[in-house]
C-alpha cells in the first residue's frame, strides 16, 4: 500500500515512551509510531512488538501535541544542564585562579583577582594603644576597649554591591564580614569592642557582622559574598579565634559608582 504519510516519532530521543491516544480517552505506550494511509502503525512497549490501529480511532493532534510538549521539556532541560556544566567549568577554572598564599581576594569580572591588604589593627582602651599581632594575642585586661585601622576610609575599594571574595585560611579558623564604625576621639575605623570577662580572662567579641552566604570549595579555601546589598561605607573580613584576642582583618570601602 502506498504511504500518504510517513510520521516516525523516535521516543528514545525525548523520553522511554510515547503515548498514542485514542479518541476514546485511552493511550497505547508506544516506542514510537507511523501515520500510514488509514492506519497508524506502532510498536507497543506492553507487548513488544508492532500493530496497527485505524487512523480514525486514533487523536493524533493530542499525540503530536503531547510529543511536542515533552521535546520542549527535553530541550530546556538539556539547555539548562549544558549551562550548568559550562557554569561549573567556570567555577573550577575560577577557584584554580586563586593565589596560593592565604589572604581575602576580590573576584573582577574578566580580570585577575585583586588581593586585600591586611591591616594593622591597635586595641584601644583608656590606659594605651597595643598593636595586634596575627599569631600571638595580646595579654587581656579587665576592662572593655575596642580594636581599630587606621584612617577614615580604606584604600581599597569596591563598587559592587555584593561582591564575591575568596577567602584562604592558613588554617580552619572563625571568620565573617562586618561593617566598621567611625572611631569617636580619632580618624581612624572600629572593626569590634572588646569586653573582657574578669573570672575567666576572657574576650567577648562584639562585631556589627554582615550577613553572609560561604561556600567551601577547597581545603581551607571559601568563596564569600554577602547576602543582602550593601550599604556604602567601610567593612572587614576578620579573621578570629573566639575569646583569644587575635582577630586578623582585611578592610575595603564599598562606594556607589557614580
Amino acid at each position: 500500500m502506498r504511504f500518504l504519510l510517513l510520521v516516525v516519532f523516535a521516543a528514545a530521543l525525548y523520553a522511554d515512551s510515547v503515548k498514542l491516544y485514542l479518541k476514546d480517552g485511552t493511550y497505547h505506550v508506544a516506542r514510537e509510531y507511523q501515520v500510514l494511509a488509514d492506519r497508524v502503525r506502532f510498536y507497543s512497549l506492553e507487548r513488544s512488538d508492532w500493530e496497527e490501529i485505524p487512523t480514525e480511532l486514533v487523536d493524533l493532534a493530542k499525540t503530536k501535541a503531547t510529543v511536542a510538549a515533552l521535546a520542549e521539556v527535553v530541550k530546556a532541560e538539556k539547555k539548562a544542564e549544558a549551562e550548568e556544566d559550562a557554569a561549573e567549568r567556570a567555577t573550577r577554572k575560577e577557584i584554580r585562579s586563586v593565589p596560593a598564599e592565604a589572604g581575602l581576594y576580590l573576584v573582577v569580572d574578566g580580570e585577575p583577582m585583586k588581593a586585600l591588604k591586611q591591616a594593622e589593627l591597635t586595641n584601644v582602651s583608656d590606659k594605651k594603644r597595643t598593636i595586634l599581632k596575627a599569631i600571638t594575642p595580646i595579654p587581656i585586661l579587665t576592662g572593655k576597649s575596642h580594636v581599630e585601622m587606621k584612617g577614615a576610609a580604606s584604600e581599597f575599594v569596591v563598587n559592587d554591591e555584593r561582591p564575591e571574595f575568596y577567602f584562604r585560611l592558613n588554617k580552619e579558623e572563625r571568620f565573617g564580614l562586618v561593617r566598621c564604625l567611625p572611631a569617636p576621639k580619632t580618624n581612624n575605623r572600629i572593626v569590634e569592642k572588646w569586653e573582657i570577662v574578669p573570672v575567666v580572662k576572657e574576650i567577648m567579641v562584639i562585631h556589627e557582622q554582615v550577613e553572609i552566604f560561604r561556600k567551601q570549595v577547597g581545603e581551607n579555601l571559601y568563596k564569600v559574598w554577602p547576602m543582602e546589598p550593601l550599604k556604602p561605607g567601610e567593612y572587614a573580613w576578620v579573621e578570629f579565634t573566639e575569646g583569644k584576642g587575635n582577630t586578623q582583618a582585611w578592610d575595603f570601602s564599598y562606594r556607589i559608582k557614580r
